[in-house]
């Protein structure tokens, strides 16, 4: 079994690897033998703070070892294929996980790998985050209510988590220029999924009565060429203080981070009360690692 997108992850698994990354946060215990004698390879062709740190520390907690590999200084960045790459990773290590540009190399990973391969990000979709994500959402709002996902809602941050919160019923709105609309394949197997799904473009409008506001970075690696274009369109998706007064008091702040302070988000929202989430969001990347590494490497 791989986890490749939540597109593809069997609606009973999500909530089994997100019930159980709650529970192993409950007890809190770190120094677990359950992957006592497995090896994850971590394959990186971007750059990473909290996917590699979350995925090294799960693995340590739970007995296990990690090892990193980057393209720039294994034979991947000399031209060495994919197909063969994975044959031999797929010998050394139980588990692999990736980060990378273009979701096809995923796909070709996958196919030739012999070990569980997980999507470490890709420009389609960033999984991980997601279920962390829905972890930190039930933790802080019992009845869950309404999401807005603010700014990019194209990007691969908010495919997966319109489809976990969909999943989970949550009425999702996504908020973006028209220029810039979300991938409608995405918008509708949300929609299939059973919930009330919105798309909105003014940001005002879209915040009133949210539960939980999320925005990420306007600019994703690999963009950087669309950088000016893009500031041009998103600056009135700001998420500052002004905008999220118009959400519920006890709304919660969800970033994946890094955070661009003053571009998506201003410091007074990131470091406000309502900001307190986007820590322990950061913390949940461990836990639902652990429970995915768990699921995938001990069923």
């Amino acid at each position: 079994m791989d986890l490749l997108a939540i597109m593809d992850m069997p609606e009973n698994v999500m909530k089994e690897v997100i019930s159980s990354a709650i529970t192993l946060k409950k007890e809190g215990n770190r120094a677990r033998r359950d992957l006592d004698g497995k090896v994850l390879i971590s394959l990186y062709e971007k750059p990473s703070t909290r996917t590699r740190l979350s995925f090294e520390a799960a693995m340590y907690n739970l007995g296990g070892r990690s090892i990193v590999m980057d393209f720039k200084s294994s034979q991947l960045g000399r031209g060495e294929t994919m197909a063969d790459t994975a044959r031999v990773l797929s010998r050394y290590g139980n588990a692999i996980s990736a980060r990378l540009f273009k979701h096809e190399t995923l796909m070709e990973l996958a196919k030739w790998a012999d070990a569980p391969v997980i999507n470490a990000l890709t420009e389609l979709e960033h999984p991980c985050q997601a279920l962390a994500d829905m972890q930190t959402i039930i933790e802080y709002k019992k009845d869950r209510g309404k999401l807005v996902y603010i700014g990019d809602a194209a990007n691969n941050v908010a495919n997966s988590i319109m489809l976990v919160a969909a999943r989970y019923g949550m009425h999702v709105v996504l908020c973006c220029p028209s220029h810039f609309p979300p991938n409608e394949k995405y918008v509708k197997a949300a929609g299939k999924a059973g919930a009330r799904i919105e798309v909105e473009h003014d940001p005002v409008k879209a915040v009133k009565g949210a539960d939980v506001v999320y925005t990420d970075v306007w600019v994703s690696m690999g963009m950087e060429a669309e950088a000016e274009e893009r500031m041009k369109h998103f600056l009135p998706y700001q998420l500052n203080g002004r905008l999220l007064k118009n959400a519920k008091p006890d709304c919660i702040v969800m970033h994946c981070l890094p955070a661009h302070r003053g571009v998506e988000i201003t410091d007074e929202v990131l470091d406000g009360k309502n900001g307190r989430a986007v820590w322990d969001q950061a913390e949940n990347r461990m836990w639902a690692q652990e429970a995915l590494l768990l699921k995938l490497l001990k069923g």
